[in-house]
C-alpha cells in the first residue's frame, strides 16, 4: 500500500451531519484519500440539518458509492482500505454492524472492515441510550469496534460550536492514525 491513507466514511441518518461534513473536509484537507457512503436517510439528515445536498459533498471524496452497490470496493477486503468511519452512527447501523447482518453497503463495509480486522469507528448518536443500544455497543466492541461518540471535550476553551465539532473530528481523525497538526491538545 501507499503512505497516503485510504479511509471510507460513512453517513447514515442519525442526527449529527455536521460532524460528517467537518470531517470529511478535514481529511480533504490532510491529503487522506476518502471513499463515501451515504444512506438516503443521511442525505436527508444533510439536507434538513446543513441545507445542503449530497452533490456537495462530492469533492471531498475520491468516490462515492450507492447504498445497494454490493460491487462497490468496498465491498471486499482486497480493495485494502485502511479503516472505516461511520459518522454520524444511527442506532439501526450499530444493530446491523454489531450482529453482522449486511443489508446494505455501509454494513458490507463494516462487516469487511472487521473481518479484514481494520479499525471500524463508530460515531453513535442517540441519547439516552437504552439497553439494547448498550447491547449492540459491548457487542460491536467485543467484535473490533470503537465506539467513539460524538462528545465534545472543553479544555480547550471553543467559543463556538464550529470549534467544538472541530476538536471532535480531529481527535477522530487522530484515532485512525491521521496526525492533526492543529488539534488542540489537554496541557495539564
Amino acid at each position: 500500500m501507499s503512505g497516503k491513507k485510504r479511509i471510507i466514511v460513512a453517513i447514515t441518518g442519525a442526527s449529527g451531519a455536521i460532524y460528517a461534513v467537518e470531517f470529511l473536509t478535514l481529511l480533504h484537507r490532510l491529503g487522506v484519500e476518502v471513499h463515501g457512503i451515504i444512506s438516503s436517510a443521511g442525505a436527508k439528515v444533510l439536507e434538513l440539518e446543513e441545507g445542503r445536498g449530497v452533490e456537495s459533498l462530492q469533492p471531498l471524496a475520491q468516490a462515492w458509492y450507492e447504498i445497494d452497490d454490493f460491487t462497490a470496493p468496498v465491498a471486499s477486503g482486497s480493495a485494502r482500505f485502511d479503516a472505516m468511519v461511520v459518522l454520524p452512527c444511527s442506532m439501526g447501523t450499530l444493530a446491523a454492524i454489531a450482529h453482522g447482518f449486511s443489508g446494505n453497503l455501509i454494513h458490507r463495509a463494516a462487516d469487511v472492515t472487521l473481518k479484514e480486522r481494520r479499525p471500524l469507528l463508530l460515531a453513535v448518536r442517540e441519547t439516552p441510550f437504552n439497553r439494547t443500544h448498550l447491547t449492540n455497543m459491548l457487542t460491536a466492541h467485543d467484535a473490533g469496534v470503537t465506539i467513539i461518540p460524538p462528545l465534545p471535550a472543553f479544555y480547550h476553551r471553543p467559543a463556538t460550536v464550529r470549534e467544538l465539532v472541530d476538536n471532535y473530528c480531529g481527535r477522530l481523525a487522530e484515532q485512525l492514525g491521521v496526525a492533526v497538526p492543529d488539534l488542540p491538545r489537554w496541557g495539564g
